[in-house]
């Protein structure tokens, strides 16, 4: 037998002997993984569910439990904002950047209402109450916030501003477990075999099509007959080997978000023949805006320059930060809106002053640069506009109530938190597809192991992963279902 890997699948020929057969094998036990195979079950196939793990997790069940949905929902009527399917679409082509999904979009928008009423109809529950402003997650079990953002520039030129934030009712942050445990009771119902504790080492090939997989059970493989294969195993921030050949920027942070995020799933993709695309894409955030007076401050780089709308959803401000040169910003306040960070932020004072000149000093800059910066932003902001950067009247506040300080947000060391975003290319219904663009046979894949909805850092949202991986890993297992009922019409009775 010739050597198998994640990066080289098994010839079938070369299979020793089939341990156990499957309609549908899915890898992976987080939202995603648990999605498709509730799909595919309810779809007629015989379901096998992978878990490396012991349990059902993945970053979803670290989550805040959030999923982004707009087009009007009764959460957003009953709060009093009008959205559409097309205004939802639109913010979301705006949010995956210059190579957004524009299919995966605009299906995911026109379908967005009825999969709320799906995550209902499996049990998830929703208080249906809204809470204003900027915050992270609701400490309270409430339902409704912003959570990205549509009302910062340029968002909120193209695609009308709502909240789209809808978050399972759950006291605190972390609801993301209770999510997934309700997905886990419904595929368990749904007659689901699910096998923990067994990591895929191997997908099976016979020539271009995927027919199986190889899974390493009690230190011994076993070698399992899928008919269709969905990998739902997550991204790859915890594997430093490949943020380092494929996303080097994100070696700048230390916080990770996941549980078993090795990015297998992906080469596994890869080795059989998927094309793996916007691998150098990264979220990341600081939780600066906890108090949110401190979004009515400024950031500055080490040369003293600003360089983005402090009013974007955090993690836009954050991903930009990463783009400055060296190792950290400042964020500029003054005594008026001045608060302590959050402690989880891990963010210090670095300078103090009575004139923005002595913090200037402070700080080390060249004169006239940090305060340059902030002469002009309070001419502006006395006015009522930045024609800069062009932050939202609401936000904006001359900061000239001494004495002023600069908060230092360390790449190294205060907390940004992180997670991949590129990986395998797939059709709206989770077909991988290879680099000349064509389907794997056999292959799907859905959640952070494909470049999904969200798969640009800069204009990532709260909610878009739970989104994405939970509509298009339904999209993948009804699809997986779908190949192996063709495949079996087709064979002779």
């Amino acid at each position: 037998m010739t050597g198998y890997s994640l990066h080289r699948p098994l010839p079938v020929a070369e299979v020793p002997g089939w341990d156990f057969e499957t309609d549908v094998a899915v890898i992976g036990f987080g939202a995603s993984g648990a999605c498709a195979a509730l799909e595919a079950a309810r779809g007629g196939a015989s379901v096998t569910l992978f878990e490396m793990g012991s349990g059902s997790g993945g970053a979803s069940a670290l989550s805040g439990g959030e999923i982004y949905i707009g087009g009007g929902s009764d959460v957003q009527r009953d709060a009093g904002f009008t959205d559409t399917p097309e205004a939802l679409a639109a913010y979301l082509k705006l949010a995956g950047g210059p190579d957004a999904d524009a299919a995966k979009c605009d299906l995911y928008a026109s379908q967005s209402l009825a999969h709320f009423e799906w995550l209902k109809a499996q049990g998830v529950p929703y208080k249906g109450t809204f809470v204003p402003g900027k915050i992270i997650e609701p400490a309270t079990d409430d339902t409704l916030i912003w959570s990205g953002s549509e009302e910062a520039w340029p968002f909120h030129e193209t695609a009308k501003p709502a909240p789209r934030g809808h978050v399972i009712q759950y006291e605190g942050w972390g609801g993301g477990r209770k999510l997934v445990d309700i997905l886990e009771r419904n595929v368990r119902e749904a007659g689901v075999d699910v096998r923990t504790d067994a990591r895929v080492v191997s997908l099976v090939a016979d020539g271009a099509a995927v027919v199986g997989l190889v899974v390493r059970i009690d230190n011994r493989d076993h070698f399992v007959r899928a008919g269709a294969t969905v990998i739902c195993s997550g991204g790859f921030c915890m594997n430093q080997d490949m943020i380092r050949r494929y996303a080097p920027e994100a070696l700048r942070l230390n916080n990770p978000i996941g549980e078993n995020d090795n990015g297998s799933g992906i080469l596994m993709g890869m080795g059989a023949g998927g094309d793996a695309i916007h691998m150098d894409q990264f979220f990341t955030t600081c939780p600066w805006i906890m108090p949110e007076s401190l979004v009515k401050g400024i950031f500055v780089n080490r040369n003293g320059q600003r360089f983005i709308n402090e009013d974007c959803y955090h993690g836009r401000v954050s991903r930009t930060m990463i783009d400055q040169p060296g190792d950290k910003v400042y964020l500029l306040v003054d005594n008026a809106i001045f608060a302590r960070p959050i402690e989880l932020a891990q963010i210090d004072i670095a300078a103090v002053g009575e004139t923005w000149e002595e913090v200037e000093r402070e700080l080390g800059l060249p004169e006239d640069t940090l305060s340059a910066t902030v002469r002009t932003f309070n001419r502006y902001a006395a006015e009522g506009h930045d024609p800069v950067w062009h932050k939202a009247p609401q936000w904006l506040k001359v900061l000239d109530e001494g004495p002023f300080a600069a908060l230092e947000l360390n790449f190294a060391t205060s907390y940004f938190s992180f997670f991949t975003l590129g990986g395998l290319s797939t059709l709206p219904g989770g077909e991988v597809l290879d680099r000349a663009g064509e389907p794997v046979p056999g292959l799907f894949a859905a959640g952070r192991a494909t470049s999904g909805l969200p798969r640009w850092g800069h204009g990532y949202s709260s909610g878009m992963s739970l989104a994405d991986c939970t509509f298009f890993g339904r999209q993948a297992g009804m699809g997986a279902a779908a190949a192996v009922r063709t495949t079996k019409a087709r064979e002779p009775a």
